[in-house]
């Protein structure tokens, strides 16, 4: 419980009506969540404007409404505080009711397109073996420690964000680390947060559906950069041309880690192979258990962040390559007559060309790469022709599928992705609606020794329909296939 006029400090507070020394006993933007005592914020949302449900909130007796525009008639019973923008209050309101935990903590945010999963998990699994007391916030799943709370949102909203972080606080962590997405700066979910450095590891095509330009998506990611603190630091990839456009406005401390540039964090890949990377790291060798070069980019931003926050390199180095991936990323399974099944998320044309590039280093020369992937509904439209094409480029043969139709039509997406595929490319590419079918018939096409690629879905265990999340899980569909199939 607090105050409101004590949890207004940092709020851009243009009026108020009523008194401000009320208790607030909870804060909520979802009108249905509202009860006696509860702050109502009405954000304008993407979908909904939370203003057309103040009557409800009114209603529930709140406490208080913090919004945009004022109703015509107030209710004397509770405090209305007018602000400049909802959403940005919100968060601010939200970190000052749980008392600003992410100031207690040393917290590490990671943004860009790909690489974020891979990197907060191998950052929570390294402080885990370090000793420490340590928390998860990812795509995946949320973790304190090892309890797993599961994760509905890339970055949570600013209420459940602040909530998950005091919970964070109270068991005793002392490190954090977070995915930051796009949305999440766009939606101001991140205002209040304090971080203790912030990661960039690549930014591609992804999300126009949302942002609507690719500068505009390359200026949501910067804008991470530009709220971090000057005792923070930004840990930014060199070899991402855009890397130094993340850090122009930034007050923290800026340091890079690469490949292929000679910069503070330097890395070189000795050997890339199924099993795993045998890496050069700041002039130190280390056998990595993670596969393909998107990975070493992954062990090099986890060591940069390590060191940064002061962990001995050599220490940092021998935990990481004891390491496992996130579950999904490159997750793959080797059936009786030796086809090697790979289950990867990716789902931008970046990321899949990174797992098919990584795919034809590893292979041998009599491997067939059978690829299958599909594009989700709903989603940005403009890449559906690319990820096609990209598939066609570096498979042997492919399976064009369903992956999240959402509430469009599959066969609408599919013919999207057909127009990526090029004439010469038609005899090796099938199109399968059904996605467990396409699995089903990539093992049938599979012979000993070839790779399947199932890309798109990774750790998600469902298959999103017209609203509706059907049990689908993709790694579990496709051993089962293999064995029934005598693969």
């Amino acid at each position: 419980m607090q105050l409101l006029q004590n949890i207004l400090q940092n709020v851009n507070v243009l009026s108020t009506h009523g008194p401000l020394d009320v208790a607030v006993q909870g804060i909520t933007f979802d009108s249905r969540q509202v009860r006696e005592g509860v702050l109502f914020v009405a954000v304008r949302g993407v979908q909904a404007d939370g203003h057309t449900f103040i009557p409800k909130a009114e209603e529930a007796r709140a406490v208080a409404i913090v919004c945009e525009e004022l109703p015509q008639e107030l209710n004397p019973s509770i405090t209305y505080v007018q602000v400049k923008n909802s959403s940005e209050a919100l968060g601010y309101l939200a970190a000052a009711f749980y008392g600003n935990p992410s100031a207690k903590l040393k917290l590490i945010g990671v943004t860009g397109t790909n690489g974020k999963t891979t990197s907060v998990t191998l950052l929570h699994k390294l402080f885990r073996e370090l000793g420490y007391h340590v928390g998860l916030i990812s795509t995946v799943q949320n973790q304190i420690d090892e309890e797993v709370i599961p994760s509905t949102h890339t970055t949570p909203d600013a209420v459940k964000l602040n909530e998950l972080l005091a919970q964070m606080v109270k068991a005793g962590c002392t490190h954090v680390f977070m995915e930051v997405s796009s949305h999440a700066m766009v939606q101001h979910r991140v205002v209040g947060i304090t971080f203790a450095g912030g990661v960039f590891t690549n930014i591609t095509h992804d999300h126009l559906d949302y942002h609507g330009t690719f500068d505009e998506y390359i200026k949501a990611k910067k804008s991470f950069f530009d709220m971090l603190p000057k005792n923070a630091f930004a840990l930014i990839n060199a070899d991402d041309k855009r890397g130094p456009v993340m850090v122009q406005n930034t007050k923290a401390s800026t340091h890079f880690y690469a490949l292929r540039k000679a910069v503070e964090f330097k890395g070189r890949i000795i050997d890339n192979t199924i099993q795993g990377l045998h890496l050069e790291v700041d002039g130190q060798e280390i056998w990595a258990k993670l596969i393909g070069t998107f990975n070493a980019y992954n062990l090099l931003a986890a060591y940069g962040v390590a060191v940064l926050l002061g962990e001995e390199p050599t220490e940092a180095l021998t935990v990481l390559s004891s390491l496992n991936s996130a579950a999904g990323r490159f997750d793959y399974i080797v059936s009786e007559s030796q086809i090697t099944g790979i289950v990867d998320y990716a789902h931008t044309p970046d990321a899949l060309e990174n797992v098919l590039n990584t795919i034809q280093q590893i292979r041998n020369p009599n491997q067939k790469v059978i690829t299958l992937v599909g594009c989700g509904g709903n989603r940005d439209v403009a890449k559906r022709p690319l990820m096609a094409d990209i598939a066609c480029r570096l498979s042997d043969k492919v399976i064009l599928t369903s992956d999240n139709p959402r509430f469009e039509e599959p066969q609408a997406i599919l013919e999207d992705m057909q127009k990526g595929v090029k004439p010469l490319d038609y005899k090796k590419t099938l199109s399968v609606l059904d996605r467990k079918e396409a699995i089903k018939t990539a093992c049938m096409l599979a012979e000993p020794n070839d790779i399947i690629l199932i890309a798109g879905k990774g750790h998600e265990t469902y298959q999103e329909i017209k609203g509706v999340k059907y049990d689908f899980d993709d790694k579990q569909v496709l051993r089962e296939l293999m064995q029934q199939l005598g693969k």
